[in-house]
């Protein structure tokens, strides 16, 4: 009997416990336009690196700070890290034969291009090819940190780098010289986008062509890092795929 009391009570309090701590996890209830700016932009954020919202040319206005604070901040490193060392994790797994690679997109992967968005608005403003492509011509982009611990750590595994991107041809002396620079030294391939054979071409339809062009040249694509839906899906996009954060512009 006492055991059955002191049962009973137990429950009872843990029941009491248990509604005054879920209390403030159940949904609030208003319109959505009772949201802060903070919460409405960390939303739309998430909807883009989930790829629920596509197609879209400019990030929101009302998004300019919060999209600043994030690429500028601690959690964009953090994310970026996340995803690196899952991607470390993985290959250490793998026996890996001397046709096995990696693949990596450049701009928002292994370069970082903040010094031109911070120019521009952190993605407020409409791309401007001309604009970037003047950037491009400088060679000041920085490393991604992150992305540069993975490589080295790949590097040291024995794995093969192909460097796969939308930049032109006509760009491949600054972009290696850029590559280097910052500690991005050795690749197996550098692939950059041939724009008399890609007329009228999506970004995914190139990238997958390039992939497949690897593929059948023998090579098995055992990773796949990129910035954009666009780098990872398609076909031969390889064993696994990696996505880094990227909320200041979209490729379709």
């Amino acid at each position: 009997m006492k055991v059955l009391v002191l049962f009973v009570a137990t429950v009872l309090v843990a029941c009491h416990a248990s509604d005054y701590q879920m209390y403030p996890l159940r949904l609030k209830t208003g319109h959505v336009g009772q949201y802060s700016t903070e919460v409405l932009c960390g939303s739309w954020r998430l909807g883009v690196e989930a790829n629920n919202l596509i197609k879209w040319k400019t990030v929101p206005e009302a998004c300019q700070e919060f999209v600043a604070d994030y690429v500028l901040g601690n959690q964009y490193r953090s994310d970026s890290k996340t995803v690196c060392r899952e991607a470390y994790f993985y290959a250490k797994t793998l026996n890996i034969t001397d046709k096995d690679v990696f693949v990596f997109d450049v701009d928002e992967t292994l370069l970082c291009n903040l010094q031109y968005y911070s120019k521009h608005g952190f993605g407020v403003e409409r791309f401007n090819a001309t604009a970037f492509a003047n950037w491009v011509a400088e060679g000041e982009a920085y490393a991604l940190p992150e992305t540069l611990v993975l490589y080295d750590k790949l590097m040291s595994l024995g794995i093969k780098v192909v460097f796969l991107t939308e930049r032109l041809v006509s760009q491949r002396a600054i972009t290696v010289a850029n590559l280097k620079d910052v500690g991005f030294d050795k690749w197996e391939k550098l692939i950059l986008k041939d724009p008399a054979a890609y007329t009228g071409k999506s970004t995914l339809t190139y990238k997958a062509t390039e992939r497949r062009k690897l593929e059948e040249s023998g090579y098995r694509i055992i990773g796949n890092v990129g910035d954009q839906w666009t780098d990872l899906m398609g076909s031969y996009r390889g064993l696994r795929t990696f996505k880094l954060p990227n909320p200041m512009y979209y490729i379709g």
